[in-house]
Protein backbone atom coordinates (compact mmCIF):
# COMPACT_ATOMS: atom_id res chain seq x y z
CA UNK A 1 0.00 0.00 0.00
CA UNK A 2 1.07 3.42 -1.08
CA UNK A 3 2.05 6.50 1.57
CA UNK A 4 -1.05 8.44 0.46
CA UNK A 5 -3.19 5.53 0.42
CA UNK A 6 -2.20 4.79 3.80
CA UNK A 7 -2.82 8.59 4.79
CA UNK A 8 -6.21 8.74 3.68
CA UNK A 9 -7.54 5.32 5.64
CA UNK A 10 -5.39 7.01 8.55
CA UNK A 11 -7.13 10.56 7.96
CA UNK A 12 -10.87 8.28 7.99
CA UNK A 13 -9.48 6.61 11.07
CA UNK A 14 -8.78 9.71 12.90
CA UNK A 15 -12.32 11.52 11.69
CA UNK A 16 -13.85 8.16 12.67
CA UNK A 17 -12.68 8.54 16.28
CA UNK A 18 -13.55 12.32 16.50
CA UNK A 19 -17.07 11.73 15.32
CA UNK A 20 -17.25 8.75 17.74
CA UNK A 21 -16.11 10.41 20.95
CA UNK A 22 -17.18 14.05 20.02
CA UNK A 23 -13.48 15.52 20.72
CA UNK A 24 -12.01 17.26 18.01
CA UNK A 25 -9.92 19.13 20.65
CA UNK A 26 -5.86 19.25 19.21
CA UNK A 27 -5.19 17.19 22.37
CA UNK A 28 -7.49 14.39 21.13
CA UNK A 29 -6.29 14.57 17.38
CA UNK A 30 -2.49 14.38 18.49
CA UNK A 31 -2.77 11.64 20.95
CA UNK A 32 -4.15 9.49 17.98
CA UNK A 33 -1.11 10.74 15.46
CA UNK A 34 0.95 9.63 18.81
CA UNK A 35 0.03 6.02 19.19
CA UNK A 36 -0.67 5.98 15.05
CA UNK A 37 1.85 3.00 14.10
CA UNK A 38 2.73 4.37 10.30
CA UNK A 39 5.82 5.65 8.25
CA UNK A 40 6.04 9.27 8.09
CA UNK A 41 4.81 10.18 4.76
CA UNK A 42 1.83 8.58 5.60
CA UNK A 43 1.64 10.16 8.40
CA UNK A 44 1.87 13.60 7.44
CA UNK A 45 -0.28 13.08 4.37
CA UNK A 46 -3.09 11.62 6.58
CA UNK A 47 -2.60 14.32 9.07
CA UNK A 48 -2.65 17.48 6.31
CA UNK A 49 -6.37 15.14 5.14
CA UNK A 50 -7.39 15.16 8.70
CA UNK A 51 -6.72 18.86 9.81
CA UNK A 52 -8.24 20.25 6.47
CA UNK A 53 -11.58 18.11 6.97
CA UNK A 54 -11.60 19.02 10.82
CA UNK A 55 -10.88 22.87 9.75
CA UNK A 56 -13.72 22.95 6.82
CA UNK A 57 -15.74 20.61 8.14
CA UNK A 58 -19.12 22.52 7.93
CA UNK A 59 -18.54 23.73 4.61
CA UNK A 60 -16.99 20.13 3.00
CA UNK A 61 -20.58 18.24 5.10
CA UNK A 62 -22.61 21.17 3.04
CA UNK A 63 -21.10 20.10 -0.38
CA UNK A 64 -21.77 16.42 0.95
CA UNK A 65 -25.52 16.72 1.93
CA UNK A 66 -26.50 18.68 -1.58
CA UNK A 67 -24.72 15.96 -3.71
CA UNK A 68 -26.54 13.24 -1.86
CA UNK A 69 -29.67 14.45 -2.31
CA UNK A 70 -31.88 11.03 -1.52
CA UNK A 71 -29.96 11.08 1.74
CA UNK A 72 -29.97 12.82 4.90
CA UNK A 73 -26.61 13.63 5.78
CA UNK A 74 -27.13 12.56 9.41
CA UNK A 75 -28.32 9.07 7.91
CA UNK A 76 -25.11 8.35 6.22
CA UNK A 77 -23.15 5.74 8.39
CA UNK A 78 -19.96 7.07 10.19
CA UNK A 79 -17.78 5.11 7.59
CA UNK A 80 -19.17 6.49 4.40
CA UNK A 81 -19.19 9.83 5.56
CA UNK A 82 -16.06 10.20 6.85
CA UNK A 83 -14.59 8.83 3.72
CA UNK A 84 -16.54 11.29 1.33
CA UNK A 85 -15.44 14.05 3.72
CA UNK A 86 -11.98 13.17 3.54
CA UNK A 87 -12.47 12.72 -0.49
CA UNK A 88 -14.28 15.65 -0.73
CA UNK A 89 -11.69 18.09 0.91
CA UNK A 90 -9.41 16.50 -1.52
CA UNK A 91 -11.56 17.62 -4.80
CA UNK A 92 -12.02 21.16 -3.01
CA UNK A 93 -8.40 22.08 -1.63
CA UNK A 94 -6.10 19.27 -2.90
CA UNK A 95 -5.52 20.75 -6.27
CA UNK A 96 -2.52 18.27 -6.45
CA UNK A 97 -4.58 15.22 -6.76
CA UNK A 98 -6.61 14.60 -9.46
CA UNK A 99 -10.35 14.28 -9.09
CA UNK A 100 -10.01 10.68 -10.39
CA UNK A 101 -7.44 9.46 -7.69
CA UNK A 102 -9.62 11.12 -5.00
CA UNK A 103 -12.94 9.25 -6.54
CA UNK A 104 -10.92 6.01 -6.79
CA UNK A 105 -9.12 6.08 -3.51
CA UNK A 106 -11.75 6.43 -1.79
CA UNK A 107 -14.27 3.90 -3.51
CA UNK A 108 -11.16 1.32 -2.49
CA UNK A 109 -11.25 2.69 0.80
CA UNK A 110 -15.35 2.31 0.73
CA UNK A 111 -15.34 -0.94 0.03
CA UNK A 112 -12.69 -1.94 2.96
CA UNK A 113 -14.05 -0.53 5.45
CA UNK A 114 -18.02 0.08 4.64
CA UNK A 115 -20.46 -2.42 3.65
CA UNK A 116 -21.41 -3.81 0.68
CA UNK A 117 -23.60 -0.68 -1.01
CA UNK A 118 -20.20 1.77 0.38
CA UNK A 119 -18.38 1.75 -2.20
CA UNK A 120 -21.29 2.61 -5.19
CA UNK A 121 -22.68 4.96 -2.80
CA UNK A 122 -19.46 6.87 -2.70
CA UNK A 123 -18.67 6.80 -6.24
CA UNK A 124 -22.18 8.16 -7.11
CA UNK A 125 -21.91 10.97 -4.23
CA UNK A 126 -18.53 11.83 -5.14
CA UNK A 127 -19.22 12.11 -8.98
CA UNK A 128 -22.13 14.62 -8.34
CA UNK A 129 -19.18 16.38 -6.06
CA UNK A 130 -16.64 16.57 -8.56
CA UNK A 131 -19.14 17.99 -11.11
CA UNK A 132 -20.62 20.62 -9.01
CA UNK A 133 -17.04 21.75 -7.31
CA UNK A 134 -15.76 21.81 -10.86
CA UNK A 135 -12.73 19.19 -10.06
CA UNK A 136 -13.72 16.71 -12.67
CA UNK A 137 -11.78 18.26 -15.74
CA UNK A 138 -8.74 18.84 -13.05
CA UNK A 139 -5.26 17.09 -13.69
CA UNK A 140 -2.35 16.85 -11.18
CA UNK A 141 0.47 14.66 -9.97
CA UNK A 142 -0.53 12.04 -7.88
Amino acid sequence: MGARRKGRELALQVLYQVELSGDDSPRAVSEFWERCDAGGGAREFGAALAQGVLGARERIDAVIANASEHWRFGRLSQVDRNVLRVATYELLYRHDVPASVAIDEAIEIARRYGTDESAAFVNGVLDQVASVVGAKERQGAV
